[in-house]
């Protein structure tokens, strides 16, 4: 992603409920989503921690459900909303910026995650 070795972000896991409140609170949406990124290199934020690119806040909840509709692993689907924020604060976009945008989008996504199945690295750690 061209990011520097040292870039931070913040990952918090939250239930439907807690991620409803971010939600409405700051994108004026009163409902659960999967996942919201805010940028730390965006808006007020700008340049103030060049170094931290945001929060990722997911619904546990939300992907587990979404896992199950799918058929695919809860930790997968957890991984994939994870890189999804990720990219979201990396300047991708798939629903301000038109189509081409979202196509670009999905195109780094399927990359991203094809590298992260080759890697092994798409189910959960030994605890």
């Amino acid at each position: 992603m061209g990011c520097p070795e040292e870039t931070e972000l913040s990952v918090v896991i939250v239930g439907d409920r807690s991620i409803r409140c971010f939600n409405r609170e700051y994108l004026a949406k009163d409902r659960p989503t999967n996942v919201i990124s805010f940028s730390q290199q965006e808006g007020d934020c700008n340049g103030m921690a060049a170094h931290v690119l945001g929060d990722v806040i997911i619904s546990a909840d939300t992907s587990a459900r979404e896992a199950e509709l799918g058929g695919i692993a809860p930790f997968e689907r957890l991984s994939f909303l994870l890189m999804h924020g990720i990219l979201h604060l990396c300047g991708y976009d798939h629903e301000r910026s038109g189509e081409a945008e979202a196509a670009r989008m999905e195109k780094k996504e399927e990359e991203l995650f094809r590298i992260l199945k080759t890697e092994g690295l798409l189910s959960p750690p030994a605890l």
